[in-house]
């Protein structure tokens, strides 16, 4: 069986090497310098994951606002109802599960970046409009519109995350965009902080908030039209030679980059694989926890402090969320195969965090806040699933299909999960049901591992099986030189493992 790369010390006639340096090449002869490599992935982080990170960060920012406007007058200025407040959480994710239906054919179809470009620029100017209803109903079209207008931004990430990077620095991405979770939770109080404090406004601080959102969101959905590339022929900030090798680090995952096809093959092998049915189970497990960002401002509320206390109790708790994300990571660096067992650890600081919420009175104080804290830490795991994800499907549209059952369950469990969060100020209901999905994560994260273990073990007694009946003769596996030039899914794919 020929080997994907090999190692060589040979110089080429068109780059003179230092001594020792060590050059890859592939099996068609061509070759690349490891200073290249990083050279090229610098480049990358520089010019795409920025953009990435700026639209994740003004989503999570769009998403937070619904908690501090509540803290600043949403609710009594629409009249709303304990509710009313409920499905203005919920019917979001109604707009954004209405739109993943056709976000899977227009994603196979389209080009991905300018799509999600558009998309963006449009959920910017609705995301205006919030400022806009006078009522409950207004309001909830409004957010409605906002949620569909969503619908194709978080699967395509972890598309655009596969065509960039290799398996091995899709932990290290994905969790850094998903930090600007955090990040923007802590922006967003102190932002609501200082608006709030402005007495000079016209409107009310919660409208002026959603002007502000919306206006940056329209800004970032113009620049990554303009800026971000289709794919690696595409990339304005490579010359002609750095493509070039961008192409042959993507042909070791056999990973041939974005394209404009939709195979109902891929979409019956993605619907009939388990793997895929375990994914969109992430996506309803880890955001039935949810609401408790949308509501963790209301319990701090309800222990007697102001609005303005409430949000710097609040913001603290984006901080402990990317703490726990990045001792995520740092347990993927030194456990690379065993990413499952790390996302698993990560469900339990959580878990402990909403055991203490439901036990502990509302004398403890302190105690109640730093457990909504604990309890927020949900991106921690879904950053460590997301990788997985992105590493394990291949083929254009079966990754499109995987990754939109995954919000599709994402948004299952965030329209059903706030409709148990409407009896304050303690929420038990929705605590003991956190409690419950955070169990059946960890449980669900384990049957995963063990789906990828036991075919990783069939590929390679199958590999074993060819290598043994070998006739001595120099074997080239076709799915493997060719896998990147045509459009094969995981499955079909001899030479894929799956990471676990």
């Amino acid at each position: 069986m020929q080997r994907d790369t090999i190692q060589s010390t040979i110089p080429s006639p068109d780059e003179k090497l230092g001594v020792g340096e060590v050059k890859e090449v592939n099996e068609y002869g061509d070759s690349y310098t490891t200073e290249q490599d990083k050279a090229v992935l610098r480049k990358i982080d520089l010019a795409v994951l920025p953009m990435i990170c700026a639209v994740f960060f003004l989503q999570y920012l769009d998403k937070q606002s619904l908690s501090y406007a509540s803290v600043f007058g949403l609710i009594t200025d629409l009249g709303m109802t304990s509710k009313q407040y409920s499905w203005c959480s919920s019917i979001f994710y109604v707009g954004q599960l209405v739109a993943e239906f056709p976000v899977i054919y227009l994603m196979s179809r389209l080009h991905l970046t300018k799509f999600v470009g558009a998309s963006i620029i449009i959920w910017g100017a609705i995301c205006m409009c919030l400022a806009a209803p006078k009522n409950f109903a207004g309001f909830a079209a409004v957010r409605f519109l906002l949620g569909f207008a969503e619908g194709a931004v978080s699967p395509a990430f972890i598309t655009i995350t596969a065509v960039w990077y290799r398996k091995e620095e899709h932990a290290s991405r994905t969790a850094l965009w998903i930090t600007m979770n955090g990040l923007a939770q802590i922006v967003g109080c102190l932002l609501m902080y200082g608006i709030g404090k402005n007495s000079s406004l016209a409107i009310a601080s919660w409208r002026v908030l959603f002007l502000v959102c919306g206006a940056l969101t329209i800004a970032a959905g113009v620049a990554f039209y303009l800026c971000m590339p289709n794919g690696p022929n595409d990339a304005w900030f490579l010359n002609a030679r750095q493509k070039h090798v961008l192409s042959l680090r993507m042909i070791k995952d056999r990973e041939g980059g974005d394209k404009t096809n939709f195979s109902t093959a891929q979409l019956k092998e993605a619907l009939l694989d388990p793997k895929s049915w375990l994914v969109f189970w992430f996506g309803v497990l880890v955001t039935m926890q949810s609401p408790v960002h949308t509501f963790a401002s209301l319990v701090i509320k309800g222990l007697g402090y102001d609005k303005y206390q409430t949000l710097l109790h609040t913001a603290p708790s984006g901080a402990v969320q990317i703490l726990l994300l990045w001792l995520g990571l740092l347990g993927c660096v030194l456990l690379p195969k065993n990413r499952t067992f790390v996302a698993m650890a990560l469900c339990i600081p959580p878990l402990i965090g909403n055991i203490f919420l439901m036990r502990l009175t509302v004398k403890a104080g302190w105690g109640l806040i730093v457990a909504s804290w604990l309890s927020s830490c949900i991106t921690a795991p879904w950053s460590i699933l997301l990788s997985l994800t992105a590493s394990n499907v291949k083929g254009n549209t079966k990754r499109s299909v995987v990754n939109t059952m995954f919000f599709i369950g994402y948004c299952a469990g965030c329209i059903s999960a706030p409709q148990l969060w409407t009896h304050g100020p303690r929420y038990v209901d929705g605590v003991v049901t956190a409690i419950v999905t955070w169990c059946l994560l960890f449980s669900a994260t384990l049957a995963y591992r063990v789906v990828c273990s036991r075919d990783n073990a069939g590929r390679d007694r199958s590999a074993s099986g060819i290598s043994e009946h070998s006739t001595g003769k120099e074997q080239v596996d076709v799915d493997t030189t060719g896998a990147a030039r045509i459009d094969l899914t995981d499955k079909q794919d001899a030479s894929f493992r799956f990471s676990r």
